[in-house]
């Protein structure tokens, strides 16, 4: 379930966000299972998130900073990912519609969307702190 405390300060924009997040970087942020519906996530820094089961439907992730992040069965139908850097995140059962990102091919994801590029191992240790 996703992390109040973490919710109430990313809907108060990527600014507000960005800003919190440099002042906690060893915080793994929790959005699992939250409606993040057609937010204005532009350059926000996502990286190392749970994002498990995340409704990011119509949201707007233009230049968005998701390394490493858990995006595992999250719901991106009509999302924008225009530069999005994927670099390791889990995309295992989420659901695309079109992508166009950064560091694609080394996303850990489903076989039918492999695009015609190797798909790497998950990572062995995904561990879930705060």
């Amino acid at each position: 379930m996703a992390n109040d405390t973490h919710l109430a300060v990313l809907k108060q924009g990527v600014a507000a966000w960005n800003q919190w997040r440099a002042a906690h970087a060893a915080a793994r942020p929790d959005f699992s299972s939250a409606s993040l519906r057609s937010l204005d996530l532009a350059k926000v820094d996502l990286s190392g998130a749970d994002l498990r089961q995340a409704d990011l439907r119509g949201a707007i992730l233009s230049g968005a900073v998701l390394i490493g992040a858990d995006l595992a069965g999250a719901n991106f139908f009509k999302s924008v990912l225009d530069g999005a850097d994927l670099f390791g995140a889990n995309l295992i059962g989420a659901r695309l519609q079109l992508l166009a990102s950064q560091n694609w091919q080394s996303a850990v994801r489903d076989p039918e969307l492999d695009c015609g590029t190797p798909i790497p191992a998950p990572p062995a240790d995904r561990g879930r702190g705060t």
